[in-house]
């Protein structure tokens, strides 16, 4: 994260985001949390959580299923399973307005990210609303930037607002879920500038709906992906493993590929009219420093991020 601007954007992004959601610390906790650590920390959380209930042994190829079954049961058998820590809820306050922050950095380029708190997909057979909306929502997310020359490429890029744009709905997990616009102003154009062209795009849509060619494209796109996906075996294995973390079935890639073509323009439309109002919103942007200054203006990466760093816009 130290080396990287935009990935220290991000972390304060999801730090100021959220005010009691895990997803606001980072993976491996902030840098005075490694420079506190011991050993026995280490040791204590992996006897906590490193149990044979709590994991799965993802096996993909042209393999024997009794053979593999055998050496599961021969070398992993004998590990007890043991009672899990109880985990905590920690529900996420409702948010009462934008929240921004500027992250000055060594850069050579400005950057802004703007991330909404969304509905996540928790089922893929017998969808509620949310699933659905999430569903959507991840369409949303391809229509704006999922294939050459998308909305934001056309419409951003091409048009020097910005040097690049992207987007992402990253509604699977068991926490929050998030959606983000993020891109770099072209020389000559501000953030602001570019935050309010990445608004616009949605307002767009919510505005004007989308054509069915463009959704169908979209749906072909995914299709295709899937198929492509399934050329590597190590790929198949970690879309297994990856649904079986989440919380979802292990075939929730075709389950999701199946509800993905009952996704109309109207669905689409809907959620960009209902999720992306000021209240979820939390605006991220690099305030690029000289490089020779680095020394004098970055923050010490070994704090968490100061309260006085971001504000609430109520």
């Amino acid at each position: 994260t130290e080396d990287s601007p935009r990935a220290m954007l991000m972390e304060q992004l999801y730090a100021t985001m959220f005010s009691a959601a895990p997803y606001r610390r980072p993976v491996v906790g902030w840098m005075s949390d490694l420079h506190s650590m011991h050993p026995d920390d280490a040791r204590s959380f992996y006897r906590d959580w490193y149990a044979p209930n709590n994991a799965a042994l993802v096996v993909a190829g042209d393999v024997d299923p009794l053979q593999v079954k055998a050496w599961a049961q021969q070398y992993y058998g004998p590990m007890p399973a043991r009672a899990l820590p109880e985990r905590k809820p920690r529900t996420e306050p409702p948010q009462l307005g934008i929240k921004r922050i500027s992250v000055k950095q060594p850069a050579e380029q400005a950057y802004v990210a703007l991330a909404w708190k969304v509905p996540a997909l928790r089922q893929v057979t017998d969808m509620e609303a949310q699933d659905k909306d999430a569903l959507a929502l991840l369409v949303l997310s391809a229509v704006l930037d999922g294939y050459d020359g998308a909305r934001l490429e056309r419409h951003l890029v091409q048009t020097r607002l910005a040097d690049s744009a992207g987007s992402g709905a990253d509604v699977f997990g068991r926490g929050p879920a998030v959606f983000l616009l993020m891109g770099a102003p072209a020389k000559g154009q501000t953030s602001a500038a570019l935050e309010a062209g990445l608004r616009g795009e949605i307002e767009r849509i919510a505005r004007e709906g989308i054509d069915a060619a463009e959704l169908q494209r979209v749906k072909t796109q995914w299709q295709a992906s899937q198929v492509y996906a399934r050329d590597s075996v190590m790929g198949q294995a970690q879309s297994l493993g990856h649904n079986w973390v989440v919380g979802l079935p292990v075939d929730a890639d075709v389950k999701l590929l199946q509800q993905v073509q009952g996704i109309t323009s109207a669905d689409v439309q809907s959620v960009a009219r209902r999720y992306f109002g000021d209240d979820n919103l939390t605006v991220a942007t690099l305030v690029p420093q000289p490089r020779a200054q680095a020394a004098n203006t970055s923050a010490p990466s070994s704090t968490r991020p100061s309260t006085q760093s971001a504000k609430e816009e109520k």
